[in-house]
């Protein structure tokens, strides 16, 4: 874990609230640049909405290793989604204006979807920020298949789903095949960093199987979902088998694998 910021920050709240808002920064640049970009029309309203799911969460969990780890850490980080999705809903009600949110993060220009998916979105990663945070790898790999395996799912879907699943002719092949690619790499590769970091104390080879395990069974459960309740049934799912294939909060194992 870096501990540069802890040795410039000793005490652990003025760390906690500098951490917060770097955190800020980071989201809502990333938010802002997705935004711009759908107004001036340079992406597609589909592709910022998409891009904004995938890479909000990931670069969110990154900054959690920047927070002193004390009890209040926790609730300091979820203040960030929390806030950002109180203000969509705000935008939703039409209590405020923000036409580039409203671009970014809407399928069809109406702002009152933002109260469904980005919503949902939002509200899940305060739970899972709030229940799991550094404890366990099961949070962060529930919200990092959520991110990067349900957003590609749909952009790699829209481009080459010709091929559509027999369960869901709303899905695809390919947008399944992706989500199962997308989710359990960035799981790994987080599992990586944050074993590298000291955060936890196994690695790569162990949480391999019950990774690819864990992206399966959301990927199944992706497949037959509605549109508006994915993001809970996504992440519901992961979680769930994270647990299984857990021993609580402690080591990675495959009970039936020996």
């Amino acid at each position: 874990m870096p501990d540069w910021l802890a040795s410039l920050l000793s005490n652990a709240w003025v760390r906690d609230i500098v951490a917060l808002f770097i955190t800020f920064a980071v989201a809502l640049t990333w938010l802002r640049i997705n935004d711009t970009l759908a107004q001036r029309r340079i992406l597609s309203r589909d592709l910022s909405r998409k891009l904004i799911h995938i890479g909000t969460g990931p670069l969110f969990i990154l900054c959690w290793v920047l927070y002193s780890q004390q009890p209040q850490s926790r609730w300091l980080a979820a203040l960030v989604p929390g806030l950002i999705t109180l203000q969509f809903i705000l935008i939703g009600l039409g209590m405020i204006e923000d036409d580039g949110a409203v671009q970014a993060m809407s399928r069809t220009g109406d702002r009152r979807e933002l109260l469904y998916g980005p919503a949902q979105y939002g509200v899940i990663f305060v739970l899972v920020t709030l229940l799991f945070w550094l404890d366990s790898p099961v949070g962060i790999v529930a919200l990092l298949i959520l991110c990067a395996g349900d957003g590609m799912a749909d952009v790699v879907g829209r481009r080459f789903g010709s091929a559509k699943l027999p369960i869901n002719v709303r899905k695809s092949w390919a947008g399944s095949i992706a989500m199962l690619v997308a989710g359990f790499l960035f799981s790994l590769a987080y599992v990586a960093l944050f074993n590298r970091w000291g955060v936890w104390s196994y690695g790569v080879s162990e949480a391999f199987v019950p990774l690819a395990l864990i992206s399966l069974v959301a990927t199944l459960i992706e497949a037959v979902s509605g549109a508006d309740m994915d993001n809970v049934t996504i992440t519901v799912a992961a979680l769930g088998a994270g647990w299984l294939l857990t021993d609580g909060l402690g080591m990675w194992q495959v009970p039936f694998l020996g």
